[in-house]
């Protein structure tokens, strides 16, 4: 998650950003995994938009997501039109066309090939080293 908001916030002035919340990837009624119970987010798969949207937001909120968040409709229709399940990253182009589709997460899921696009289009974003911690 952070590879992404780092993304975001070195090139949301110069890209709009969303995220859209598909179906749930590990609900406790069909696949949770440990790592879930560990960090506390056990939910059941929503039934409902309503389900969704309290979700979305309770993780919104939780990890103080800072890009803007859309709720696919429970006829998955965004899922189903960018094969977006459990994750993966899109840029789409300001003529409307899909500019760089990524690889279905988790194991292609790679945030680093979304920043490359952005940095030939955009620029690379420098980031300042950060101060060493002093020694005890």
């Amino acid at each position: 998650m952070g590879d992404v908001i780092q993304i975001y916030e070195d090139y949301k002035n110069h890209a709009d950003f969303l995220t859209v919340y598909v179906r749930e990837a590990h609900p406790t009624d069909e696949w949770q995994m440990k790592s879930n119970v560990k960090d506390d987010v056990c939910y059941a798969q929503p039934k409902t938009l309503e389900q969704r949207v309290t979700i979305a937001n309770d993780f919104a909120k939780r990890f103080k997501y800072p890009l803007p968040f859309g709720i696919d409709d429970m006829s998955n229709a965004a899922n189903d039109a960018y094969a977006a399940w459990p994750e993966r990253i899109y840029i789409i182009d300001e003529s409307g066309h899909i500019a760089y589709r990524g690889g279905i997460g988790p194991f292609n899921y790679k945030p680093a090939e979304a920043r490359e696009w952005l940095a030939a289009r955009y620029g690379t974003v420098k980031h300042e080293a950060q101060p060493a911690a002093a020694a005890k």
